[in-house]
């Protein structure tokens, strides 16, 4: 359980937390002090190996395996959640899938796959943690999408679509909630230098540099700023916004 007497007694549930954009949040949400829940599904030993890293400076963390194609995996998460540390403060939809695939080609259990992972998981942690905020009447989700969620991206139709999914969620749950003195909104980033664009090769990259104004790809730290910005009291006025740190890729 946790402990009493911290400086920051808030808690925070990640998912896609053990690698990437989402383990960067974790690490920056665990040096502000808060309880950290990070919820992975295959990526197990980084993982542990995280919250190895992170109980040096923080004991209040722990890691859960859920499934977020599965709607009670990504349910029984947040439940573990509160129960461990009795509620939550912000919830952070970061876990999700891509693929690179010509339309014709997506099957329908890759379409389904995409749409379970990347809404669906985000659909019902939402609903499991606005349950418990609702009786605090406080509360702050994070949906995290992505640019291509704006624009549109070839080659990843499926990708773009659920993406931009999570931006019409955001948008319509903060008026529903915002009543309820919860906030809800949503980072979209750029292209961002993680294991995620790993298989793009050199020249890709480059092009993709050449695109962004700021003539750079972003880093997990770039959109981490953002989250954490959005945690804070500091946003106590903004909810039903798309904020995207994206080099200027998209203006």
């Amino acid at each position: 359980m946790f402990e009493k007497g911290r400086l920051n007694n808030k808690t925070v549930v990640i998912t896609g937390g053990a690698r990437g954009i989402g383990r960067q949040i974790a690490v920056d949400f665990s040096k502000s002090g808060y309880n950290v829940v990070i919820g992975y599904n295959k990526s197990k030993e980084k993982a542990l190996s995280l919250i190895k890293e992170l109980r040096n400076f923080n004991p209040n963390i722990i890691c859960l395996k859920a499934d977020l194609s599965l709607d009670k995996e990504a349910r029984e998460l947040v439940l573990h959640a509160i129960e461990q540390f009795g509620h939550i403060d912000v919830l952070v939809n970061n876990a999700g899938i891509s693929q690179q695939k010509l339309f014709t080609q997506i099957t329908k259990s890759e379409w389904n796959k995409m749409f379970y992972v990347n809404m669906g998981g985000c659909f019902a942690c939402t609903q499991e943690a606005v349950k418990d905020m609702l009786k605090r009447k406080n509360g702050k989700i994070i949906n995290i999408s992505s640019i291509w969620g704006i624009s549109g991206a070839a080659c990843e139709v499926h990708y773009s679509t659920f993406k931009a999914a999570i931006i019409g969620f955001t948008k319509a749950l903060a008026k529903e909630l915002g009543p309820s003195g919860i906030q809800i909104n949503c980072v979209a980033p750029g292209v961002i230098d993680t294991d995620m664009n790993s298989d793009l090769d050199k020249d890709a990259l480059n092009d993709l540099i050449n695109q962004t104004p700021l003539q750079r790809l972003g880093t997990p730290e770039d959109v981490s700023n953002v989250v954490l910005f959005l945690a804070s009291e500091s946003s106590n006025f903004i909810t039903g916004q798309i904020i995207s740190p994206n080099g200027g890729f998209v203006i």
